[in-house]
């Protein structure tokens, strides 16, 4: 019982990992002003861009991408440093690695749902692609990096950002099938993947209507 108390707590870590507001503070600390209310209304790194500029939105970008990359490094190390402790070991029926990439996968999954849907912004946030990025890039460096790709390729060609996130989730999902990867890493891209897709409806809507805005010009 120990065990799986203590695995709830990691997953609550990864969950406030992802819920830290990073552009909601950007905009209450620079401007004193509530980025909810302005632009496209997200806290992601693009409506930092067009709400506070340049640099805040570099920072925020930054720190996104750490969040994930954060809560997977936890994972790593907390189901690790568990088996150390007699009275929180998992049970013996238990593999534990098997079971830590499993881990791995809720910790990923809690992240997302933490920036996405925040406790601290009354479970509003960001649409997650920075932050399942830093999941990818921890979980497994070739994907994260092929998906990556894709986005910057994209945004130089099309200035668009949430075409660009798209399309690196819908990468992420058939890279980590294309490379060597555990079960549970690719259930995780596949659900992180579509929940990033999910979070873009409304930019999905304005990509087909032609409507979206371009990197440098107002809108959502």
């Amino acid at each position: 019982m120990a065990f799986w108390l203590a695995s709830a707590v990691g997953l609550v870590v990864a969950y406030l990992l992802g819920a830290t507001p990073t552009g909601y503070l950007a905009g209450k600390l620079l401007r004193g002003i509530d980025i909810r209310e302005h632009g496209s209304r997200s806290t992601g790194a693009t409506n930092v861009l067009r709400t506070l500029g340049k640099g805040p939105a570099l920072v925020v970008l930054l720190v996104d991408v750490l969040k994930g990359i954060a809560a997977i490094v936890f994972a790593r190390w907390f189901y690790s440093w568990l088996a150390t402790l007699p009275s929180f070991a998992p049970p013996a029926a238990i593999d534990l690695q098997a079971l830590v990439p499993w881990a791995v996968c809720l910790s990923g999954l809690a992240v997302l749902l933490g920036h996405g849907r925040s406790i601290w912004l009354n479970f509003t946030g960001g649409k997650a692609a920075a932050t399942g990025l830093g999941v990818l890039l921890a979980m497994s460096w070739p994907v994260g990096l092929g998906a990556f790709a894709v986005w910057g390729i994209v945004l130089a060609v099309s200035r668009i950002v949430s075409l660009s996130s798209i399309l690196a989730a819908i990468t992420a999902i058939m890279l980590v099938f294309a490379f060597e990867q555990p079960l549970p890493y690719r259930l995780l891209v596949i659900a992180g993947g579509l929940y990033v897709i999910l979070r873009h409806r409304a930019n999905i809507q304005r990509l087909l209507s032609g409507s979206e805005p371009r990197l440098g010009r107002s809108g959502g």
